[in-house]
């Protein structure tokens, strides 16, 4: 198959995306993945092959010594080749090695996504606890015209809109 950026070279380097459900899919030579940014994930951490060979004879050749995490012992080098995060301790422990990872494949290293357990569950300030938050009786008028809408039920949602409407006018 060749690039579809030049057209000459013989792809190598197959991207997918998905904007908005839809999935799109370029297939780059690599000068012009590289050109776009996409370059091997893991090539800042090429390692030579007296380590290779090291890690197979207890580092005989005199290498370093290989820093396990402590809760699940997992080296970096096996984090590495299978693309896998042994615990919550790994990310701890291989913290400056695992940032411009991170950030290369997601583009940031803060999480801006989904809250385990959903907007019902707040952490409480006292003693660190999730627990159950109760609905104003706003929140709930704008949760039933979201369900209204999904349903087509457009009479139900139109009351709820001006009963939504007054309350926020009240406010």
């Amino acid at each position: 198959m060749l690039c579809q950026a030049c057209g000459k070279k013989t792809a190598t380097t197959h991207v997918k995306t998905i904007v908005n459900g839809k999935l799109t899919e370029f297939h780059l030579c690599p000068d012009c993945a590289k050109q776009k940014g996409y370059n091997n994930l893991f090539s800042g951490w090429s390692m030579d092959l007296g380590n290779l060979l090291g890690g197979f004879w207890g580092n005989a050749q005199g290498g370093s010594q290989v820093t396990r995490c402590p809760t699940c012992g997992a080296s970096f080098e096996e984090i590495t080749r299978t693309g896998k995060i042994g615990c919550a301790g790994c990310y701890k422990t291989f913290r400056s090695q695992l940032i411009p990872l991170i950030q290369r494949i997601h583009g940031t290293t803060r999480h801006k996504g989904k809250v385990p357990g959903g907007s019902a569950l707040r952490i409480t300030t006292g003693g660190h606890q999730m627990m159950p938050v109760q609905e104003s009786p706003l929140e709930e008028k704008k949760r039933l015209l979201k369900q209204a809408i999904e349903k087509q039920d457009f009479e139900t949602a139109a009351v709820l809109r001006d009963e939504i409407k007054e309350m926020e006018s009240h406010d």
